[in-house]
């Protein structure tokens, strides 16, 4: 197995929304997040990023985008996660390009799917709880994740392990 390097990560919410979709059924919540420390921030962080959450909204609402669920959105990449519409107890992911919303393929090597960075996996988590313990999908969209602040320790310790394990 090839380890790649990784550069480091903390990520934080910097903003929070409901997206209420044009057909009259679908609502997605969504979370701004930032990654921040990074080189370029106007890649990674919605204070430096070119675009506005409000160009961002308009953009995503311009979308066939269907369901009910919820939308991490970085400046650099956005995933929806909804509940699926063919067993509502299973999450589907789709990735797109912040920019413009156009399609990305977060497919990985030996034929893995990246899921989540971690942001996105404790959001994700806190959401599907919410959801599994919600009687209506009225009382889901009132939840919101309190999980802020993302920060990972240390970014190579795979890289570490695996080159220490040979």
């Amino acid at each position: 197995m090839q380890i790649a390097t990784c550069r480091a990560y903390h990520a934080q919410t910097v903003g929070q929304g409901v997206l209420r979709m044009p057909d009259g059924r679908s609502v997605f919540k969504v979370y701004y997040i930032s990654v921040i420390g990074r080189d370029k921030p106007e890649l990674y962080e919605w204070q430096h990023c070119p675009r506005t959450r409000e160009h961002f909204e308009k953009t995503f609402l311009a979308g066939s985008h269907e369901g009910i669920g919820f939308v991490i959105a970085f400046p650099h990449v956005t995933k929806i996660f909804r509940f699926s519409p063919s067993m509502e107890t299973i999450m589907d992911v789709r990735e797109f390009h912040t920019e413009g919303m156009r399609h990305m393929d977060c497919s990985r090597q030996d034929g893995y799917h990246e899921f989540a960075c971690y942001a996105e996996a404790a959001i994700a988590a806190d959401e599907y709880r919410a959801w599994a313990r919600a009687a209506t999908v009225e009382e889901y969209l009132v939840f919101r994740s309190p999980a802020t602040d993302f920060p990972v320790a240390i970014n190579t310790k795979l890289a570490g392990y695996w080159k220490g394990a040979q």
